[in-house]
């Protein structure tokens, strides 16, 4: 029988598979392959480092060292230098608050005014408001928000050294006077306005026009004022001791970013308020009593417009007292004699000075004297006849677009006669 199958020729088969010296070099090239490599060695003698990115197949990389493939040589590209742009790349920390957490306990006073005056610090809320103060250089201190989004919207430069907190949404609510919080607030320096820097298009249209505050207790309305000072190019605003505190945060959401627009003083008394007032300025004064006298002559004070009934009992109490003084021998000037002038009438001649009294006050008897002592003038908005008084606000605004206008047209005038 073995006769028959070697005469056909058949081989008998091996009991063990013999492996075959090019299965074995093919396997071990699979191998390689599923490696990453560090360094390609091309035929041509180049050396290139390779870093496969992840998920990559390793048979892309084989391809392109195989010594078939023929590539132009390119020269390494070195990618560009980037600046820390963006608010991780800054390296900023932030931490997350714990249940009774000290730091928190900060919002509870922040907002009064005592802690204003003794730590020098005051609470804005809002990413626009926040803003428009680091831009400015409002010195920050420490953050709390609730979306890690909010605090990436700020310019990244200015959050440096300060303390970072994130909270929950509802102990922003919590603290926040607004029935929609934004979900940021911050903590800043008191600003000065020396050290701060004012928009350049705030200062290249500014005006020789000042306004001065008296007796302004409203927030709202105080707010509103300082508004329409920037709105209207004002170069400073003045405000004396009585007035609301303008950092108080219901002025600050009333101004809408004024306060970081246009220079501030405060807490000022009439002996100092001229060292802020350039050289021959006229002060002028919107007074509710500043018809009384006319008002007088026809015996119908609601015929003369901006009059009310309670600055006109404040007239009378005065004069009744000058009359006392009078019997005894005594004189004393209550109420220095002022022109009573209509506002759309030219009074920017000269740098000008606007004295705004509160609704409940009124202004106050050093005001008046300012301005007698500067050859102004007291200000008169006619109403219609029946009418109250003209909020405080209004009037502010009226008083200071009608300013900016006069003065609008007086350098069209010149600039007409020049050429």
């Amino acid at each position: 029988m073995a006769i028959l199958v070697k005469g056909v020729g058949w081989a008998p088969r091996p009991l063990l598979p013999v492996v075959q010296a090019w299965d074995l070099d093919a396997r071990r090239w699979v191998r390689a392959l599923r490696r990453s490599p560090v360094k390609v060695l091309f035929p041509s003698g180049e050396v290139v480092d390779r870093k496969p990115g992840p998920g990559k197949r390793p048979r892309k990389a084989a391809a392109e060292a195989s010594p078939h493939v023929q590539r132009p040589q390119q020269a390494p590209q070195e990618p560009p230098a980037q600046t820390p742009s963006t608010w991780e790349e800054s390296g900023l920390r932030y931490d997350k608050a714990f249940p009774g957490d000290k730091r928190l306990s900060v919002m509870t006073v922040v907002k009064s005014r005592t802690f204003r005056e003794k730590q020098g610090k005051i609470l804005l809320e809002g990413r626009r408001l926040i803003a428009d103060a680091l831009k400015a250089g409002a010195v920050p201190k420490m953050f709390f928000f609730s979306r890690l989004d909010y605090l990436k919207e700020l310019p990244a430069d200015k959050l440096k050294g300060v303390r970072l907190v994130k909270v929950k949404f509802e102990d922003i609510k919590e603290w926040s006077d607004l029935v929609t919080p934004q979900g940021i607030m911050g903590i800043f320096a008191k600003p000065d306005h020396v050290k701060m820097t004012f928009p350049a298009t705030q200062l290249l249209h500014s005006l020789p026009l000042l306004l001065i505050c008296d007796n302004l207790r409203d927030p709202g309305n105080l707010g509103t004022i300082l508004r329409s000072a920037a709105g209207a190019g004002c170069s400073k605003v003045l405000l004396t001791k009585g007035c609301v505190d303008p950092w108080e945060p219901k002025v600050l959401r009333a101004g809408m970013g004024a306060h970081f627009q246009v220079p501030i003083i405060n807490n000022l008394d009439w002996e100092t308020v001229p060292k802020y007032l350039p050289d021959d300025t006229r002060v002028y004064v919107a007074d509710n009593c500043g018809l009384y006298t006319q008002a007088q002559k026809s015996n119908k004070a609601s015929d003369h417009g901006w009059i009310c009934d309670q600055q006109l009992s404040k007239i009378h109490k005065y004069e009744e007292e000058e009359e006392e003084d009078l019997e005894t021998g005594a004189s004393k000037d209550w109420l220095p004699e002022l022109e009573v002038q209509s506002y759309d009438l030219d009074w920017t001649e000269a740098p000008a000075a606007v004295v705004i009294g509160g609704e409940t006050h009124g202004l106050s008897l050093e005001s008046l004297q300012l301005a007698e002592s500067t050859g102004g003038r007291r200000l008169l908005i006619p109403v219609v006849p029946g009418v109250d008084s003209l909020n405080s606000a209004m009037a502010a605004s009226i008083l200071l677009f009608e300013g900016r206008r006069q003065l609008r047209l007086r350098a069209e005038h010149l600039s007409r006669d020049r050429s």
